[in-house]
């Protein structure tokens, strides 16, 4: 059995077999004339009045890479469904396009390019099924973090979704993608090593069941990590604050315990209850950290009904964004060898051509060299196959996430986006030649 990773070597392979069909149809056919296609997602899910476009590295890095290694036309071979000259040809694959994106952490709505792909029509078709999942995995992620810290009003949120995620390629690009949206942290250590994001954590009730009282666990984990934040509802949540003021009697000066974590029950009650506790023993500066199945919803409802938590850790709501836990996303062929394309399916149409957003007191979606007011988001990050943008940095996409936030970002207003007189026109002018066709 091969490695049940996807590496650089296999890639190639994680794409639906029909594109490997059509691959084929168009080798024998000759059909290698340039293609467009872009990838946006149809609709919002319900309670999202935006998405944050994230995952485009993932694409670059796939892209840079992409070839057939010998085992891969080997196992293609062995299918018994492709020619000997197609399987050949394979050994030479490249991506020789170019890639236009809007940048990581940038806001976009319904219909819009997120990423415009312009490459022989074999190369463009067999890299649809990997661009769409790297691009839904990021894009849902970081929008559902987005949410959830946009709800936490300045509080910091902890990724603590590794556990809960779908396999181990979410799990190492989705903390990336929370960062982007403004999660301060991760539980992930091997996400924080690969991207640089801070790592964080308390520590697992299995550690307070180890020793035989409660008060022994806190004692002996603080004489290795004096500033820790302490879980006390592993049995009685008020007897395990009771502890931690005990301990912090013992210790005198030496009490440097940053705050207790709140996993279970009511967390609304047992924060206010803590604070009492805490605020009579003169442990004031104690932060409360609560968990447990959180999500924008309920961090609104608790910072709405003022209670005392200082900080989040959030996981699996916010690790498979369980109230919208896909997008409608669409990659769909625009133009072939300079004819415009569309397609009429009902609920699943398409707008043809070469595209361009522009942002300006509103967004509109017209055509590549149409002049348009506002600014255009789709930029050229790949020419010939070659990067021509260099990667940035986690910080700057955070703040250009943080700055969207502030102008797109408010739970109730929508977001006019329209169609370009020019973009309106090739429409139209496409749908009658597809109709002149049928006819």
């Amino acid at each position: 059995m091969t490695s049940p990773w996807v590496n650089d070597s296999n890639a190639a392979l994680l794409t639906d077999l029909y594109e490997l069909t059509m691959l084929q149809s168009y080798f024998h056919e000759g059909m290698n004339s340039n293609a467009v296609f872009d990838l946006f997602v149809r609709r919002l899910p319900e309670q999202r009045n935006y998405l944050v476009a994230c995952g485009l590295e993932h694409v670059l890095a796939y892209l840079k890479s992409l070839s057939f290694s010998p085992e891969a036309v080997s196992y293609l071979e062995s299918l018994n469904r492709f020619s000997g000259e197609f399987l050949k040809s394979l050994a030479d694959f490249r991506f020789t396009g170019d890639i236009y994106a809007v940048p990581e952490g940038t806001v976009v709505f319904a219909n819009e390019p997120i990423i415009e792909v312009v490459a022989p029509l074999p190369q463009a078709q067999l890299i649809e099924t990997f661009v769409l999942n790297q691009m839904q995995v990021a894009t849902l992620a970081a929008t559902k973090a987005a949410r959830i810290v946009t709800a936490a009003r300045g509080k910091p949120v902890i990724d603590f979704g590794v556990r809960r995620m779908h396999g181990a390629d979410a799990a190492i690009k989705e903390p990336r993608a929370f960062h982007i949206a403004g999660v301060v942290a991760t539980s992930n250590v091997l996400a924080g090593q690969l991207y640089g994001i801070p790592v964080a954590g308390t520590m697992a009730h299995s550690y307070i069941q180890a020793f035989e009282h409660e008060l022994d666990a806190f004692r002996k984990f603080v004489t290795q990590f004096p500033e820790a934040i302490l879980l006390v509802d592993t049995y009685d949540t008020a007897a395990g604050i009771r502890n931690v003021i005990e301990l912090a009697r013992e210790l005198g000066p030496k009490f440097r315990v940053s705050g207790i974590r709140l996993d279970s029950g009511n967390i609304a009650q047992l924060a206010i209850e803590a604070r009492r506790l805490l605020d009579f023993a003169g442990l004031n500066h104690l932060k409360i950290f609560a968990s447990n199945s959180l999500d924008e919803y309920s961090i609104e409802e608790l910072l709405n009904s003022g209670v005392p938590v200082d900080g989040f850790g959030v996981g699996g709501r916010m690790g498979v964004s369980s109230d919208a836990p896909m997008l409608d996303t669409a990659y769909k062929l625009v133009e072939y060898a300079g004819r415009a394309t569309m397609k009429l399916s009902a609920d699943k149409g398409s707008l043809p051509g070469r595209k361009q957003i522009f942002r300006g007191t509103h967004d509109t979606i017209g055509l590549v060299d149409e002049k348009v007011p506002g600014e255009p988001l789709l930029l050229k990050y790949m020419e010939n196959g070659i990067r021509k943008i260099p990667p940035e940095t986690l910080d700057t996409m955070r703040s250009r996430c943080y700055s969207e936030l502030r102008k797109f970002g408010s739970a109730d207003a929508g977001y006019p986006v329209e169609l370009s007189p020019g973009l309106c026109e090739l429409r139209a002018h496409t749908l009658d030649l597809i109709k002149e066709d049928k006819s």
